[in-house]
């Protein structure tokens, strides 16, 4: 793995991360917006499946909230490994990074499965399902924020 990280590291675009302040910087500020997206999106619509303002249908809170958590997603997802390549050997030996990876692969399984099973609107899915993966997922997205937030505080 020590190879491929420092072939990562060697990239074009790595390099030009690590020798660009404002790049750089930029890519930061868009895994920062990203994540805001994310878990400003995901903590609301768990709150309406734990049965928090009842009086809005859950279906249009999911047609709200759940596109733009995907948009969080998607931008975290190409922001993070761009982050990443700048300093891969040493973040690979971090057990907040590892544990961050964990607990958005199952942040993500989870929802997938729920919309597999039940479609995107969950239009039948049980009140016991959406409060499993609720809890489920407030537990991994906020778990991934706070780790995330302790690589920096890792390495030395």
């Amino acid at each position: 793995m020590e190879a491929l990280f420092s072939a990562l590291e060697g990239t074009a675009l790595a390099q030009a991360l690590r020798g660009s302040r404002w790049g750089y910087a930029a890519t930061n500020a868009a895994h920062i917006f990203a994540v805001a997206l994310l878990i400003g999106s995901i903590v609301p619509l768990n709150l309406r499946f734990l049965g928090v303002w009842r009086g809005i249908p859950r279906e249009a809170v999911v047609r709200v909230l759940a596109p733009i958590a995907a948009c969080g997603l998607i931008l975290a997802l190409l922001t993070g490994p761009l982050l990443f390549s700048v300093r891969a050997r040493e973040y690979s030996d971090i057990g907040f990074l590892q544990l961050k990876l964990t607990f958005i692969a199952v942040g993500v399984l989870s929802t997938l499965a729920l919309c597999w099973t039940y479609g995107f609107l969950l239009r039948d899915a049980s009140r016991a399902h959406l409060v499993g993966h609720a809890i489920l997922s407030t537990v991994c997205w906020l778990g991934a924020l706070v780790c995330g937030r302790m690589i920096a505080f890792a390495g030395d």
